[in-house]
């Protein structure tokens, strides 16, 4: 009911204010999960895995299946088979009725396998998850640290736009020569190859943000500055990467138990009537009944249980190696993250007091180009200044996202 709804909300965003919803990070992620196939492979897992409890279920109730034998054997001229193994044919027609005897604690083991093989298939898909929405967390940055540089090209050329018809006046006027005005004309030039350059790139990281995301659609669209805190890092035992190996402990154990009991000793009950008859004497007669009893009892399989559990301990002693290496790569990582967040904020902080100091010396050549004592050159350079200022500044902004996005990985 829960994902019907999901989809009824989710056609409704794609329709007429699509363009007011597709522009936050919320909804690639949402339909990004929605469309995974890979999310719905391990819920058909985990469905497919109920019918294998259902039929566990079924195979210990009685069993019924009917037989028939229908043959003749004629002698002719003395030559057939032997009437003494053929009785010259036979009819038959039987209902077999077996049961196969199980205690409820091998029955338990059998349902606790197939539970600790869901709890497995869904930590994956947590994690399958997390992978998910940092890959498009990751794309959604890109294209919008590429959004905000184009959006700086555009600001910076309406500036030259600005300047160069005040320069225009000036240069009419013989204050500027032609070469200056020719100057910054060039500038405004390369100014709009690079808008159209960064369109293109916008174009590209956006259709493949919504290319990860599953969703057809070529038309680009204005994305919203995502909001990020930075979450809680939680205990080892709390964190899916390490339940892996925690379901992966209990599955060795209970291993050893379901080997145990594919050693007892199994019974089975059976019963059957019908007919059978050779028809050679008061075949209406041969009608009967049959109850019986099967037991295997193993006694020699050349130690293959202690083979079994041999490797069994050596499947341990590789996980708990894997669990080792990996807790020390978890806290490596967050750290390394947590100092490059450091790194990254105090950076942003010195190239917010470079772009004062290039706005003032923008205004600065400005003031002085209205009244023609400003240096063309002088004007370009500032504006230059300015420009790298602010795209290292976008770019330092979403790299700081980005390792937030990181550290969240780590800690949902």
């Amino acid at each position: 009911m829960r994902n019907r709804i999901l989809i009824i909300g989710l056609i409704f965003l794609s329709g007429k204010n699509s363009l007011a919803q597709k522009n936050t990070l919320d909804f690639y992620l949402q339909v990004a999960i929605q469309n995974s196939p890979l999310l719905k492979d391990f819920q058909s897992q985990m469905e497919s895995n109920a019918i294998d409890s259902e039929r566990i279920r079924a195979q210990y109730k009685p069993q019924v299946s009917g037989s028939s034998i229908n043959s003749y054997a004629p002698v002719i001229n003395g030559f057939g088979y032997d009437n003494a193994i053929t009785n010259g044919g036979q009819l038959s027609g039987i209902v077999n009725v077996s049961q196969t005897l199980v205690s409820r604690g091998n029955l338990s083991a059998q349902y606790k396998n197939i539970q600790l093989q869901n709890q497995g298939i869904a930590n994956t898909a947590r994690i399958s998850t997390q992978d998910l929405k940092r890959t498009i967390t990751n794309q959604y940055l890109t294209a919008f640290g590429t959004l905000q540089e184009l959006n700086l090209a555009k600001e910076i050329r309406e500036l030259l736009q600005k300047e160069v018809h005040i320069l225009k006046t000036l240069t009419e006027k013989n204050v500027y020569r032609q070469t200056d005005y020719l100057t910054l004309l060039v500038t405004v030039q390369q100014q709009d190859l690079s808008l159209r350059q960064l369109d293109i790139q916008y174009h590209n990281d956006f259709a493949t943000l919504n290319y990860l995301a599953g969703i057809v659609d070529t038309t680009a669209v204005n994305l919203d500055e995502p909001s990020f805190t930075i979450n809680p890092l939680p205990g080892p035992d709390h964190s899916v990467f390490f339940q892996k190996y925690t379901i992966d402990s209990l599955i060795l154990v209970h291993n050893r138990t379901l080997l145990d009991y594919s050693y007892k000793p199994k019974v089975n009950l059976y019963a059957n009537g019908g007919y059978v008859s050779s028809l050679m004497y008061q075949g209406y007669k041969n009608f009967g009944t049959s109850v019986g009893f099967d037991i295997t009892v193993p006694i020699y399989d050349g130690k293959q249980k202690k083979m079994q559990y041999r490797k069994l301990d050596i499947s341990e002693r590789s996980r708990s190696g894997y669990k080792n290496f990996y807790t020390n790569q978890y806290y490596q990582q967050i750290n390394q993250l947590e100092q490059q967040l450091q790194q990254t904020e105090s950076l942003i902080g010195d190239i917010n007091n470079q772009i004062k100091y290039s706005e003032g010396l923008i205004e600065v050549n400005t003031k002085l180009l209205e009244t023609g004592d400003a240096k063309i050159a002088d004007l370009i350079i500032a504006l230059n200044n300015y420009l790298n200022a602010k795209n290292l500044l976008t770019q330092n902004k979403v790299s700081r996202l980005q390792i937030i996005n990181q550290i969240n990985y780590w800690n949902r």
